[in-house]
């Protein structure tokens, strides 16, 4: 009985010293949350949307005009069977779309009845960002457009303003696109 209980004790050390090795190892709840979203770009600014809010990234597609919509309207795209509509970002917030057509991309949203394709001058992949470093935004940091959309930022050497395209699909201004 004796050998069976050293045994024990000898399996109970173990435990006890791989215990005490293990302590300084973090815990899954000290991890720092991480927060991602996808960079582009608007003119001189840097914006970074949700992951959530947008459903893929595309090259400029062909499109067809429309008429009798307003000019930041460009067209009508053909996405695998469903039409897109392809709204200029930079042209619904006034500012020219840069001219450097081989960086444009269009990020697509997909939001309750809305979709839509949102073209911008260039895309700058996947950002992560510590989740404990948004900061709010001052309203001399935006022109009164963007203020709506834009949920805050994450400072750092590249500044980017957190955009909401769920909430631009949900605004009025957006969905008025006839003349």
């Amino acid at each position: 009985m004796t050998d069976s209980l050293t045994a024990f004790e000898l399996l109970l050390d173990i435990d006890q010293r791989c215990r005490l090795l293990a302590a300084d190892l973090p815990s899954q709840e000290t991890r720092q949350q991480s927060w991602s979203g996808i960079g582009f770009r608007i003119g001189a600014h840097w914006y970074v949307a949700p992951m959530g809010e947008v459903s893929e990234v595309l090259h400029e597609p062909r499109y067809t005009l429309l008429p009798g919509v307003k000019t930041w309207v460009k067209g009508v795209a053909n996405l695998r069977g469903r039409l897109l509509p392809v709204m200029d970002l930079c042209g619904f917030f006034g500012h020219e779309l840069s001219a450097r057509r081989k960086q444009r991309r269009v990020l697509v949203v997909e939001h309750r009845d809305v979709f839509a394709g949102l073209m911008v001058d260039e895309v700058c992949g996947l950002q992560h960002f510590a989740q404990d470093s948004l900061e709010p935004l001052l309203m001399d940091d935006l022109d009164g457009a963007m203020s709506a959309f834009v949920k805050g930022r994450f400072p750092g050497e590249q500044s980017w303003q957190v955009f909401s395209p769920f909430a631009l699909a949900q605004s009025q201004g957006f969905m008025n696109v006839a003349l």
